[in-house]
């Protein structure tokens, strides 16, 4: 059985405004079919605008947050091992050093030298590259 939702509620699950998802329906961006009521959007295409949506940043470019501690600073060290890295950014007066997985660090790019912004919510400190 094929799922699917209504506008408001595509919105709701994309993050956007009912106007915005109405827009990219004009716009053959996702498709939408008028059966007798309201528009009703796949779930499988849904689930495919949302991936495309929310990949990786682009380099200079981080996202949204509610976290307002955010450190921007330059990475001056990085120890990777097979499963887990430490990295540590110099931002301003303050060092901060950071848990990661290898992985992460890599997908990131981080190592001595790159700007990076260290956000710091509660007790954990997460790393974006700006």
């Amino acid at each position: 059985m094929a799922t699917s939702y209504r506008i408001s509620e595509a919105a709701a699950l994309l993050g956007v405004s009912d106007d915005t998802v109405r827009r990219w329906i004009d716009g053959d961006r996702l498709a939408a079919t008028r059966a007798g009521g309201p528009a009703q959007v796949d779930g499988a295409d849904l689930a495919r605008l949302a991936a495309e949506l929310h990949d990786a940043p682009q380099p200079g470019a981080t996202r949204s947050s509610s976290a307002r501690n955010r450190l921007t600073g330059i990475v001056t060290r990085v120890v990777r091992d097979t499963v887990m890295a430490q990295v540590e950014i110099q931002a301003g007066p303050f060092r901060v050093v950071s848990l990661m997985s290898r992985e992460a660090a890599d997908e990131l790019g981080l190592e001595p030298g790159v700007r990076a912004v260290a956000t710091v919510k509660a007790t954990q400190v997460s790393v974006d590259v700006p």
